[in-house]
């Protein structure tokens, strides 16, 4: 007799009795190969894709025969593609939680975690059930918890497991954090998630290990623009806002920050006018087109590129709950910044502390120009410390080197995630792209990352601002035989207390 399926589970790990088992195959393991210990732990049923007699650890056919002798109970359903398959059938078995809420994605290169977690606050602000899910956060339906894997957009079944929790909770939206992985076909993780909204931070060079080329990488990110039930928001200031307006299904509006009409999308719907930034946020003045009206608002979010993602929040959250931008306006002193996002570490210290997830080219060309131009004026340096993951993209390495070279006055590179790459070898890639710069003066490589956050620290004089780039609000260093915990932000606050006791024992 057949068994009720009681969950889903790709990881044969986590298999109780009753679960319905999905072999996939990953980059570093096959799930074929732990079928036996799915089936050991309880497994009612299994989705695979490779014939049985090739499954790993199996010898022949006979083989598998005899594992399906030893499970007559089991059930086993063979696709084309399990992670693909994984979608539909995880919609299916959570009743399709996504059709009943207003779910609304966010994609982009760099701004998303920040987009979907002020989307998320301002929902709430407004009077509306909301849960989300992002890269650093997640809720649902409650207070946001903080997110301890690496996965930008969870697997599938993870994905509608959420939903569900959130619908179970009152919720009418759900904003999720929708990844170019997420997005594409490839994986399907968000398949069949209908969105009723959509949010396009930028759109630059990323993830070229995993789509091939750029274009298909724009393409897989606007897959969330051609499914779009009812809005869509776009920065008119990407070279790519008419590819994806043009893609969309349904209403789009634009917003700018460029303080002034670029002249290849139709006027910005909402644009900023001017901007004052300082370490503890931005205040700015924005043109309301529909209104015609001029807004001012103040933010607590450090850094000017964060006005993008307020506007982009702004503009989204207005069309949802049909309450105008300039109302929407006076809740934005209210909203927290993400942790890992410019989070300021402050521990009695001269100088400046910023933790940052840019790992980018394209988000150091966002963060550093207006903190140059603010050291300048305070008369300060610039000390940024940051790497690269290793098993992605390697064009992007020295292209980083190059940028933050332009903008610092002392750089260090350290591990990011190496993986399985050499560390000194992804950091002498970076540092290729790095002119101007003395090795052991004003650039040092420094693998060990706890040590080369010292050395910034001791290299820091009073006014001047230490940037750690790359690590954000994550929880580990993966190298390729093991995961490192590691806080950025409990790191430096534990090197400043050990600096403050040493000066304190000097004196």
């Amino acid at each position: 007799m057949k068994k009720n399926i009681t969950g889903l589970q790709y990881d044969s790990r986590k298999i109780e009795p009753g679960n319905l088992y999905f072999a996939l195959n990953g980059l570093h393991a096959d799930g074929h190969a732990f079928i036996a210990g799915a089936l050991e732990r309880g497994a009612a049923a299994v989705v695979y894709e490779t014939a049985m007699e090739a499954w790993p650890a199996q010898k022949n056919a006979a083989d598998a025969a005899h594992l399906l002798r030893r499970y007559p109970d089991a059930a086993f359903y063979r696709v084309k593609n399990a992670r693909f398959a994984m979608s539909p059938v995880s919609a299916a078995f959570y009743g399709f939680p996504a059709r009943r809420l207003a779910v609304i994605g966010v994609t982009g290169t760099e701004g998303k975690s920040t987009t979907v977690y002020l989307i998320w606050q301002l929902l709430r602000l407004a009077g509306k059930r909301a849960g989300f899910i992002s890269t650093v956060q997640f809720s649902l339906g409650g207070e946001a918890e903080r997110n301890v894997e690496h996965q930008t957009t969870p697997e599938a079944m993870e994905i509608h497991r959420k939903l569900a929790a959130m619908l179970a909770n009152g919720c009418e939206y759900a904003v999720i954090e929708a990844s170019s992985h997420g997005l594409s076909k490839k994986t399907n993780r968000l398949g069949d998630v209908p969105f009723a909204g959509g949010v396009v931070t930028n759109v630059t060079h990323e993830h070229l290990e995993f789509h091939g080329a750029w274009e298909q990488y724009r393409s897989d990110k606007a897959n969330l623009f051609r499914g779009l039930g009812r809005f869509g928001v776009i920065n008119a200031d990407d070279p790519s806002a008419a590819y994806f307006a043009e893609a969309a299904g349904c209403g789009t509006a634009f917003f700018s920050t460029s303080c002034a009409e670029n002249g290849k999308t139709p006027p910005a719907d909402l644009s900023l006018r001017s901007i004052e930034s300082g370490a503890g946020g931005n205040r700015y003045t924005a043109l309301v087109r529909a209104s015609g009206k001029s807004v001012d608002i103040e933010d607590r979010l450090p850094g000017a590129f964060n006005a993008a993602n307020v506007l982009a929040a702004l503009l989204v959250v207005s069309e949802f709950t049909e309450r105008p931008v300039e109302e929407l306006a006076a809740l934005v002193p209210l909203l927290h910044p993400v942790r890992g996002r410019m989070t300021a570490v402050e521990k009695g210290q001269d100088f400046e502390v910023l933790v940052d997830y840019a790992h980018t080219p394209s988000s150091f060309e966002a963060i550093f120009p207006s903190l140059r131009k603010r050291l300048d004026a305070a008369g300060g340096r610039i000390i940024s410390l940051f790497g690269s993951g290793g098993e992605r993209d390697r064009k992007k390495r020295p292209e980083q080197g190059r940028v933050a070279a332009a903008y610092s006055d002392i750089v260090i590179l350290a591990d990011e995630d190496p993986r399985g790459e050499a560390p000194a070898a992804i950091l002498e890639e970076i540092a290729l792209g790095i002119n101007g710069k003395v090795r052991g003066e004003s650039l040092f490589l420094i693998p060990d990352r706890p040590l080369a956050l010292r050395k910034a620290f001791a290299l820091a004089r009073s006014g001047d601002l230490v940037l750690l780039l790359g690590k954000g609000h994550e929880n580990s260093i993966i190298y390729g035989d093991r995961s490192v915990p590691y806080d950025e932000i409990a790191e430096a606050e534990k090197a400043l207390d050990e600096m403050a006791k040493t000066s304190g024992a000097a004196e």
